[in-house]
């Protein structure tokens, strides 16, 4: 239990420098200066210094929903593997991670609702439209590697395919990693699904649903988006992908894992920001077509586990 608390810690501790890199990675490619990577850091703590502001048409769903998101995404990264392979996990944890996810958008809807602001319902709104088919592609493609490795547990998948190397390697492993790499993109609010460095109201989606919120609040809502992509980031590295990671307690092992783990978090991060940097923002009702792209590589992944077989 240590261990997982421990990488938990680790995941919300790293998560603003990780943002602060994808920006500035985009920066460099747009031959820019840019902020430094510490910056998120910076923002962070300013808004820890500020009151909250809050709308007198609000209610108790509003102040709650950072504190509900919080916790949601700290439960869901207890889940994860990070270093260690056999994390707090339990049989099926794997749609609990899902189901927690889910919570903290169904939330944030309804926190951005509940002002009754014209921005906060629409980005309510596109972002259901878009939850509609991320969630079964995420769902499809992580019980993808659930049929290969025998397990319904992520620390077991991990362990599983990171004990059979390169053994598991197999048309469903990498349809199911090209759908839910799609998909981080979506539930994460990146280009070209939203861009989180917009400012216009009319094109925001994730953004939209923040804009009532200020001071503590909002640096609640930043922490929890930002570990929310550290996560799908971890399961990217060490679902799919587990090499490196740790099997065992030892300090040899866990540095190893620890290692590894940043070099392929920093790998993903940078190629998020190549993404961003070549391809604009697509139009909203141009979405579905790229989620359904990715909808139906994650049910070929499961499909060809089934007619290829596991290997």
């Amino acid at each position: 239990m240590i261990v997982e608390v421990l990488q938990t810690i680790l995941l919300v501790a790293i998560a603003p420098l990780i943002t602060g890199i994808i920006r500035k990675v985009k920066a460099y490619l747009q031959s820019r200066t840019g902020p430094s990577i510490l910056q998120p850091y910076r923002d962070l703590r300013k808004l820890f210094s500020k009151g909250s502001v809050v709308s007198k048409d609000a209610s108790w769903v509003f102040t709650i929903t950072p504190y509900v998101c919080l916790s949601a995404i700290m439960v869901a990264a207890l889940l994860v593997p990070v270093i260690y392979a056999r994390t707090f996990g339990f049989v099926g944890d794997l749609i609990v991670l899902i189901y927690l996810l889910s919570m903290m958008r169904f939330f944030m809807a309804l926190a951005a609702l509940d002002t009754g602001s014209a921005f906060g319902g629409m980005g309510s709104s596109r972002e259901m439209y878009i939850s509609s088919i991320v969630e079964p592609t995420m769902l499809l493609s992580i019980f993808a590697m659930a049929l290969v490795a025998g397990t319904t547990s992520l620390g077991n998948i991990a362990d599983g395919i990171a004990t059979n190397g390169w053994d598991l390697v197999a048309p469903t492993l990498l349809l199911a990693a090209a759908a839910f790499f799609i998909a981080t993109l979506a539930e994460n609010a990146r280009v070209p699904f939203d861009n989180p460095a917009t400012h216009l109201e009319l094109t925001m989606i994730h953004e939209a649903m923040l804009l009532e919120y200020s001071g503590k609040q909002l640096a609640l809502m930043e922490i929890s988006s930002m570990t929310k992509l550290i996560i799908f980031l971890a399961i990217l590295s060490n679902v799919f992908f587990p090499w490196g990671i740790a099997t065992d307690l030892t300090v040899l092992s866990l540095t190893g894992g620890l290692l590894a783990f940043l070099v392929k978090v920093l790998v993903l991060a940078v190629t998020i920001a190549v993404i961003e940097s070549a391809t604009a923002k697509m139009r909203l009702f141009r979405l579905p077509n790229i989620l359904t792209v990715a909808f139906i590589l994650s049910l070929l992944a499961v499909m060809s586990f089934y007619i290829l077989g596991a290997t």
